[in-house]
């Protein structure tokens, strides 16, 4: 670590240096300098993004062209260059870089009130109208069909056909649920390809503690966590922000009694949302924000059911039946959605 901040010219002396934040792929450090001054110290974990490269250059790219629409340091992530001019380091096969600290910033796991959630949708509705015009089909794909949902249902089907954990024969009713909804799972991939719907920049993990709120007014100041960043679909973004936030349970909660789509939460986020960039997006984009809630739900769904039934070896798990219930919750998520079909979409119409 010490060779890595060598690298760089750093505004006073290193005197500590302390992990930080709650992510799970990533090791990230806070460093504080002797002048005094914070970075933010990052591992990129090659396992999961074992292009580094081309994860680095999306990261580069994207967070300039947000910086020449953002003059306020606060509202637009920046990498802090090395001696050499790079702005990451390469010390065998292990990726490095370090941005400036969000000074005067809070990130909250969960919204402690409905504004902080209608912030979240701001913030990533701004993200969308900043890159707007940002040539998407430049961007390296870091995970090729990360949000290909037929793709998901095609890995759900070898799955449930090689039953490598036997498990197949204990959750048929789940296997039927998805199953029967595979016909729609192509909806938004089939419009792009058709040129129906226009490729955006996507952040492709919009969740709550990816937005930098102000610590004092809450207001949200900028999105974080780049590594994602990647050709996509607006609705797959803001449809990932629905299944995640507007649920009132936890993704793996048990009693299913608990799990149900909150239309305040969902209210709340597609104003802040549209309030940002809905003048932007294109009327066909708008009208399919609720498919790509719906979708999202469902394509987590069937990737969860599709770890149960390969033996639980991608997502972590911390009881024998945790990506059961994780497929549980989402399948009611996704029954609420159809029930709440006409409401979500006349929220989207205003």
């Amino acid at each position: 670590m010490n060779e890595v901040l060598k690298a760089y010219d750093l505004e006073g002396r290193p005197i500590s240096c302390t992990r930080y934040g709650s992510g799970h792929i990533n090791e990230t450090w806070l460093v504080v300098t002797s002048r005094p001054h914070l970075y933010i110290l990052q591992k990129i974990n090659s396992f999961v993004f074992p292009d580094t490269e081309g994860l680095m250059q999306n990261v580069i790219r994207v967070t300039r062209h947000l910086r020449e629409k953002e003059p306020d340091p606060r509202r637009a992530l920046q990498l802090v260059p090395c001696r050499d001019g790079r702005l990451y380091v390469r010390l065998g096969d292990e990726t490095w870089r370090i941005y400036e600290f969000i000074t005067g910033s809070v990130c909250l796991d969960q919204a402690e009130t409905m504004e902080d959630f209608r912030q979240s949708g701001y913030a990533f509705g701004h993200f969308q109208e900043q890159l707007a015009d940002f040539p998407a089909e430049e961007l390296v794909e870091v995970i090729p069909g990360f949000h290909d949902t037929p793709r998901r249902y095609q890995a759900l089907r070898r799955a449930v056909e090689e039953d490598k954990a036997g498990r197949a024969a204990s959750c048929r009713e789940e296997i039927a649920f998805y199953l029967e909804r595979e016909q729609s799972a192509g909806v938004l991939t089939d419009m792009l390809r058709k040129g129906e719907l226009p490729l955006r920049v996507t952040l492709n993990d919009t969740k709550l503690n990816n937005v930098m709120l102000d610590e004092e007014t809450h207001e949200a100041l900028c999105v974080i966590d780049l590594d994602t960043v990647m050709p996509g679909l607006a609705a797959n973004d803001f449809g990932d922000s629905i299944r995640y936030g507007a649920s009132t349970a936890a993704e793996d909660e048990k009693d299913l009694d608990k799990v149900r789509l909150s239309m305040p939460l969902y209210e709340a986020f597609t104003g802040g949302f549209l309030a940002a960039c809905g003048g932007s997006l294109t009327p066909r984009e708008l009208a399919t924000l609720p498919e790509g809630a719906r979708l999202m739900t469902l394509e987590c769904g069937a990737r969860f059911l599709t770890d149960y039934l390969q033996g639980d070896v991608y997502f972590r798990v911390a009881r024998p039946e945790h990506n059961l219930d994780r497929t549980r919750t989402q399948m009611k998520l996704v029954r609420e959605m159809e029930d709440h079909w006409q409401e979500m979409h006349r929220i989207i119409r205003g």
